[in-house]
């Protein structure tokens, strides 16, 4: 059933403010129910009087049923809850069933951080994430919460890691998985470096996902980019990539992605016709969806010598 306002004695001191739509006939009125019309002009005036009280908190809280997304709602709510002492824990709780309701709303998970860094515990959040990545493992909202949690709490640890390989043992495809694991390496880090060994550990790790599925992009990319943090030279790997493509068997390449990397290293060799001809398979044969691309790399290629 709606609930209505005016006639509640809790809220008869208060005069509800109207929403200005630009005069008597607006050029275009948005049709908010009644009921959502009338809980918005009570918050108005509770906003206007710098109130927060019990009732804002279950004002806020009809409203953002109605309308989870409307950010000045969660802002106010949040300033409410500071004012009025109220149990951080209890709002917890009652985020929890509000956030599994409405998985892509990006306001819920903004005040989630903003009531645990209040906190000052991530006590429990483990748990949750599981239950929301259970509905969608690759929901980036929660994704860039865990690396919030991460980032606040220090939790650059070996339990961390663990979760996030077993995220990629369920799915190698897991973009966000990897990137995690990239936050939890390198990006997260401050720019500190990354050991030798750390360095080797995380190239095989690469790899032995790489062998699981050599078209998924995924564990390339990530390879690459431990490469690069550590200033090797590409060449590093070659025997493993070669295993996946190699120039004198043209017709038996098992990634593009290989490919890709196989040219940076004869760029580095100093084998530009080489490069030449892997740039030309990708375009005509294993990856041509992206012909233009890698027919630009091959022009810079002739006039500069890079692929870029």
């Amino acid at each position: 059933m709606p609930r209505f306002y005016h006639d509640d004695p809790a809220w008869s001191d208060v005069e509800p403010i109207a929403q200005d739509d630009g005069g008597p006939n607006p050029l275009a009125a948005i049709a908010y129910t009644d009921e959502y019309s009338e809980a918005m002009g009570y918050l108005r005036a509770v906003m206007a009087n710098n109130e927060y009280s019990e009732r804002v908190l279950s004002l806020t809280e009809h409203i953002i049923t109605m309308n989870p997304a409307h950010y000045t709602v969660w802002l106010y709510r949040a300033r409410a809850l500071e004012q009025t002492d109220t149990s951080l824990a209890d709002e917890i709780a009652w985020l929890n069933p509000t956030a599994l309701m409405h998985l892509k709303n990006y306001q819920i998970w903004h005040h989630r951080q903003t009531i645990i860094d209040r906190l000052g515990s991530p006590d429990g959040e483990a748990d949750f994430i599981a239950t929301m990545l259970g509905q969608d493992s690759k929901n980036y909202h929660v994704w860039s919460y865990r690396q919030w949690l991460v980032k606040r709490f220090g939790i650059f640890d070996d339990k961390e890691l663990a979760w996030t390989e077993s995220m990629i043992e369920e799915d190698v495809r897991n973009n966000s998985a990897w990137n995690h694991r990239w936050f939890l390496v390198v990006g997260g880090r401050g720019g500190q470096g990354v050991s030798e060994d750390i360095v080797k550990r995380e190239i095989e790790y690469a790899q032995t996902a790489i062998r699981k599925a050599p078209q998924n992009e995924s564990p390339w990319n990530y390879l690459r980019g431990i490469i690069r943090h550590a200033k090797l030279p590409t060449s590093t790997v070659k025997s493993f990539i070669l295993a996946f493509a190699d120039l004198e068997k043209p017709d038996e390449v098992y990634s593009s992605h290989a490919l890709d990397l196989l040219a940076d290293i004869y760029i580095e060799e100093n084998k530009k016709d080489k490069a030449m001809k892997v740039l030309d398979l990708l375009a005509n044969k294993y990856d041509p969806i992206r012909a233009h691309y890698w027919n630009y790399r091959k022009g810079l290629l002739e006039e500069t010598g890079a692929v870029g």
